[in-house]
């Protein structure tokens, strides 16, 4: 099997990833969908070939010992590839991601113009979320990047692994990478605020030591930014919160109402045109009355029509609305856009111009 034409078959169909596993053909992700490579099926001496090539000595032996290995690597005229080997049934299996050379901007990307004001906050927590493939990445490497082309700050990352690379602009920009320039997350942001930074990029927070570091960054005058697996700005909330005993609850959302600036919230879905994916976002901004339902747990539930209502002053949006401006766009289809909404019943009586129970914050949508 030979890996780099696989890879430059990746980049010319546009595929996001590549998955190879035993006695199965290579199979690409085109556009959110599987493809797979016709042609004859790998081995497992293939794969475990082409593992062990890629990766170093050290990897090598991290991969023996924990049975599955997160690294990056670059191909020379191709790019970079986010690589994942593991093991499935005793045998060794490859997914890799492609990650553009280039680190594409705000607009490149079709996300809202709000999140140009949310990179250049001085300080607080702002949170990327969305399932495994939403955009996350990319998004927060945009958020870099403008922060980079516009201001003067000390940006520090801590990967896992390092994916997009980025130039020094008018920001200092030092990238970390768990096993290769920090033995772990825990002991890279135990050190991190004796590092001078202003900005602090952590890859995900996946635990309570985590979001500890996070909280106690943005309360001491940072800029966090970071993801969380959360389908939307409620239950990003409500995760935040449960990772923290019952009794902690009431200080967590005191500290939640005092440092959280805003929670970006992703779904990616098909162009109507068929030339690849489009974001539906959801934004959240921290504004007084977002403060006050973050302090109450009553008051929590209301966080959502919150969004909704804030859209012409504070550039806020839900799903629904991101999803409703795409269609009456003609960005994407009716049937990926019913499936995609929170509430189809209501999405379709809107459609016809029937107003739902609902109808402070549509006011910008019904004008187009």
């Amino acid at each position: 099997m030979e890996l780099k034409n696989l890879l430059e078959k990746m980049i010319k169909v546009n595929a996001s990833d590549l998955h190879l596993k035993a006695n199965a053909p290579p199979v690409f992700r085109i556009n959110g969908k599987l493809a797979e490579e016709k042609g004859q099926s790998l081995t497992p001496e293939d794969l475990k070939k082409v593992a062990y090539q890629i990766m170093t000595p050290s990897q090598q032996q991290t991969f023996e010992r924990m049975k599955e290995m997160d690294f990056a690597m670059g191909v020379r005229g191709l790019g970079r590839f986010r690589v994942n080997i593991f093991l499935q049934r005793g045998s060794i299996a490859i997914a890799m991601r492609a990650i553009p050379i280039s680190v594409k901007r705000i607009d490149e990307l079709d996300l809202p113009v709000i999140l140009k004001d949310l990179s250049l906050k001085p300080r607080g927590l702002v949170l990327c979320t969305g399932t495994t493939g939403s955009g996350k990445s990319t998004t927060l490497a945009a958020i870099i990047e403008h922060i980079n082309e516009n201001i003067s700050r000390h940006i520090i990352t801590i990967e896992d692994p390092i994916e997009y690379l980025f130039r020094d602009n008018l920001s200092v920009i030092c990238q970390r990478e768990v096993l290769m320039d920090t033995v772990s997350y825990s002991i890279a942001l135990r050190h991190i605020l004796r590092q001078d930074p202003d900005v602090i990029l952590i890859g995900e927070i996946r635990d309570r030591e985590t979001m500890d570091v996070a909280l106690k960054a943005a309360d001491t005058g940072h800029l966090v930014l970071s993801t969380l697996h959360t389908l939307n700005a409620t239950e990003t909330i409500n995760r935040i919160i449960s990772f923290y005993p019952p009794h902690q609850h009431e200080h967590i959302r005191v500290l939640l109402a005092t440092t959280l600036v805003g929670v970006i919230s992703l779904r990616l879905l098909p162009r109507a045109d068929g030339k690849g994916r489009i974001p539906a976002v959801e934004v959240l901004i921290s504004t007084p009355a977002i403060k006050e339902y973050l302090l109450d747990p009553v008051k929590t539930l209301l966080i959502q029509s919150a969004i909704e209502e804030g859209y012409s002053q504070y550039g806020m949006q839900t799903f629904d609305q991101s999803i409703f401006k795409l269609y009456k766009d003609g960005l994407i289809a009716y049937d990926d856009a019913i499936q995609a909404v929170t509430n189809p019943d209501e999405f379709k009586l809107r459609l016809v111009g029937i107003e739902a129970t609902a109808e402070r914050g549509w006011e910008q949508f019904d004008k187009k």
